[in-house]
């Protein structure tokens, strides 16, 4: 019967028992396989039962409301659009809502509808930057449905352990018997989730197994550290400096040099020092630079690598990192008890302004120091838009993240009021959600100059999906009169205005559908 419904009753006849009562072949055919499968399936044995799963955990957090509820479902169901050409069109992006939802929705203490569990999960199986909050929100049935789904295996993965429960800290016992038998992922988070509650027997129950522990775990047991460091780790990582493994003593170094107290930090301190001075000689007091001839053996077991990317000289290279390592606080003794904003105006002799300004970045970042953070920034309305000390937009971003929000946002607002918006993605990118009053006006109306300048806003896109998911829905009102489709210049790009017109009206119901979004979540009673 295969093979004849495969080839077709016209290729490959039936038996006559089948064509009895004059049946046409195809109905016959139909006729023959219908019957077949009935006594297959009458034909069949009862086999022993499955045992069914365990009951999935409980969630204490109340459910979402009825709205909320159905506003989940519809961003679940939403289907990004496929238009090409750049033109999106005035509908907004609903699948772009549903981080928000999901934060505010965890922000708010809430659980997850478990019917809405497997799209939910299916959903974040797509996207990984969904995944943290998807499963925050999903709870603990998730996991337990993680493990009856292949598809879903990543909220397992994702899960500290793989979603088994770890022990309590305080459950000494059943902590060491985790450490020295559990999965590699089950000890990666037992440290972490100990060092959070306890610093100091985290590492106390590393130094126990460290000895043998692989090259690759060292570095991850190792990173885990970061959190509550303080100068109670320096002695174990004062030793982690004589590791077999480059990348762990590089670490090492790296988590010692954010210690500015530390012996390590007091050594490159002091070698860097030995390189940089400030000449009272010249007219102006300048800054100058006499770069390592060599890589000593302290500097390489302090972290410093003597091997330099291509195209990188060696004394710069070296150079770069010791300045890196090196506690910020130290140089205004260093260069005549001047403030930081002092030390960065000053003139650097023989080019080497940008390699040494350039490190003094890399360290205010790695030790989160504000003071020196604005003095790299400079101004934000300086003609020079990488500023005094940052060499490229992406330095400029990560020195504004050691700001306070609020700081951090009147700074960006600044820049694009001078700058525009060509240069600004990435600032606006590290700045606290929703934007400020001024800093929102700042973007719109920067926005509003391009459009006037009459180019295609698809230049803009990136800001406008950020404008989208960061500026505050009451906005919504001011810029309903910028969805209105405007007079085009003579020079204006073809059909530009209605394009424009389209991306407002698209920001407006964007904002209004945030703002709706914001008054279903209300925080539970």
């Amino acid at each position: 019967m295969v093979t004849t419904a495969l080839l077709g009753t016209d290729r490959r006849a039936l038996p006559d028992a089948l064509l009895g009562s004059g049946k046409e072949a195809p109905v016959a055919l139909l006729d023959a396989a219908a019957e077949q499968t009935v006594r297959r399936r009458a034909g069949l044995r009862p086999a022993a039962a499955v045992a069914l799963p365990e009951p999935a955990a409980g969630d204490p957090r109340p459910p979402v409301p009825p709205a909320a509820r159905r506003r989940l479902a519809t961003l679940l169901t939403d289907q990004p659009g496929t238009g090409g050409g750049g033109r999106r069109g005035a509908a907004p992006d609903l699948m772009e809502l549903l981080p928000q939802w999901l934060a505010l929705a965890n922000a708010r203490g809430y659980g997850a509808p478990p019917e809405l569990l497997p799209a939910l999960l299916n959903a974040a199986r797509g996207r990984t930057d969904l995944r943290p909050q998807a499963l925050t929100f999903a709870g603990p049935r998730a996991l337990w449905l993680a493990r009856l789904n292949p598809d879903w295996k990543f909220a397992l993965r994702s899960a500290p352990g793989g979603g088994m429960a770890l022990p309590p800290p305080e459950e000494t016992a059943k902590v060491r018997q985790l450490w020295e038998e559990g999965l590699f992922a089950e000890r990666v988070a037992l440290l972490t989730a100990l060092r959070a509650h306890d610093a100091e027997a985290a590492r106390e129950l590393l130094v126990t197994t460290w000895a043998t522990e692989r090259a690759e775990d060292r570095l991850m047991f190792l990173d885990s550290l970061r959190t509550g460091l303080s100068a109670a780790d320096e002695p174990f990582l004062e030793q982690a400096l004589t590791d077999r493994s480059r990348n762990v003593r590089s670490t090492a170094a790296e988590l010692l040099s954010a210690l500015p107290e530390s012996a390590l930090a007091g050594r490159m301190a002091s070698r860097a020092a030995s390189y940089v001075a400030v000449d009272h000689v010249a007219s102006v007091p300048t800054l100058m630079v006499e770069a390592p001839h060599a890589c000593d053996a302290g500097m390489e077991r302090d972290g410093v690598v003597p091997k330099p990317p291509t195209g990188r000289g060696e004394r710069s290279w070296w150079l770069g990192q010791l300045v890196e390592a090196a506690p910020l606080t130290a140089w205004p003794a260093r260069l005549g008890n001047r403030t930081p904003a002092e030390i960065v105006a000053l003139p650097v002799a023989d080019g080497w302004r940008d390699e040494l300004h350039a490190a003094w970045c890399r360290a205010a970042v790695r030790q989160r120091d504000a003071v020196w953070s604005r003095a790299l920034l400079g101004a934000p309305a300086s003609p020079d838009a990488a500023g005094p000390g940052a060499v490229s937009l992406a330095e400029r971003s990560k020195l504004l993240a050691a700001l306070p929000a609020d700081e951090r946002s009147e700074w960006v607002a600044g820049f694009v009021a001078a700058h525009g918006l060509s240069e600004a993605f990435q600032l606006l990118a590290v700045c606290a959600v929703p934007w400020t009053g001024p800093l929102g006006q700042a973007v719109v109306d920067a926005l509003n100059i391009a459009r006037d300048a009459g180019s295609y806003p698809w230049s803009f896109s990136g800001v406008m999906g950020l404008a989208e998911r960061c500026l505050d829905p009451s906005e919504a009102v001011r810029l309903e009169a910028l969805t209105a489709i405007p007079d085009e210049p003579e020079n204006a790009s073809p059909g530009a205005g209605g394009y424009w017109a389209e991306a407002f009206q698209r920001l407006v119901t964007t904002l209004r559908l945030r703002a709706a979004i914001r008054d279903e979540l209300p925080p539970p009673t």
